[in-house]
């Protein structure tokens, strides 16, 4: 905690003096950003800036579980698009399978999920279809 100021002493000066000796004692040595850009100075104020930076370093969402599980479901299907086998087109459709089935077995609140499991076959077939166009550009 920082003492009061002293009578008599400018409060500019006070704060200086106390910059500085911070500074000598290496307080500002190991700070996160330091020698980093300010993160988008030239956006728009946001009162919530610091809450919505908190929520992308931790990696949470404000999305309903359903918008969520939606945008999970694109994310994936752009991941199948880019396998680099047949067996990892599998193993991301499953995976995505069993959430959509557990999301409909009991809905979670929110909005309605409107997913569908993924036919697995048909997206092996899509995938081998662009990966042989592909090699074929080549």
């Amino acid at each position: 905690m920082t003492e009061r100021k002293p009578p008599g002493v400018t409060f500019e000066s006070w704060v200086d003096k106390q910059i500085r000796e911070a500074a000598e004692r290496g307080a500002f040595q190991d700070l996160a950003g330091l020698g980093k850009p300010l993160p988008d100075d030239s956006a728009p104020y946001d009162e919530l800036w610091w809450i919505k930076g908190k929520m992308r370093r931790e990696g949470l969402s404000a999305l309903p579980p359903a918008l969520a599980l939606r945008k999970e479901a694109e994310e994936a299907l752009e991941r199948i698009a880019r396998a680099s086998s047949e067996a990892e087109v599998r193993r991301l459709a499953a995976d995505l399978n069993e959430k959509i089935a557990a999301a409909v077995r009991r809905p979670p609140p929110g909005p309605p999920l409107h997913l569908k499991p993924l036919d697995v076959d048909a997206l092996v077939r899509d995938w081998r279809t662009h990966r042989d166009d592909g090699d074929r550009r080549a």
